[in-house]
């Protein structure tokens, strides 16, 4: 062989050099089910994220502020856009400084405004550090 032939091959042959493998027959049907498997598992995963956020509740709830200034209390200052013929259910949710929850409630906005901003207070078992609204869905 030339130096050139030498130098121009691949280090690990090709695969004329390996009469005795045999040849790699369904590479087309592998990706093609691990394509499915990561279609199914990406839309699962899609589908727990939607449901995780409630999904498309038709109440927005919106935090304006929160004070956690008392070990025993929190308060919280929101608003919830929905239709104005529906009823809301919103839950708010106080968590200490490692988030774990130390005090929940729900609020219930009855029919009538769209729009609505409400200021409410919750008891705590422990110092909150923060209060959010953990849910929003019309009944």
């Amino acid at each position: 062989m030339a130096t050139e032939d030498v130098e121009n091959r691949p280090v690990l042959g090709t695969p004329d050099d390996f009469p005795d493998r045999p040849e790699r027959r369904g590479r087309f049907v592998v990706h093609v089910v691990i394509g499915v498997l990561v279609a199914i598992i990406a839309g699962g995963w899609g589908y727990v994220m939607w449901s995780m956020t409630g999904g498309n509740t038709g109440a927005v709830p919106q935090v304006v502020s929160f004070v956690v200034d008392r070990p025993d209390e929190a308060e919280i200052i929101f608003e919830v856009s929905k239709p104005d013929d529906r009823v809301a259910i919103c839950r708010i949710r106080a968590v200490d400084v490692n988030h774990a929850e130390v005090g929940s409630r729900e609020v219930r906005i009855p029919a009538g405004a769209g729009s609505k901003q409400l200021k409410e207070r919750l008891d705590t078992s422990a110092q909150a550090a923060s209060v959010h609204i953990q849910s929003c869905h019309l009944v």
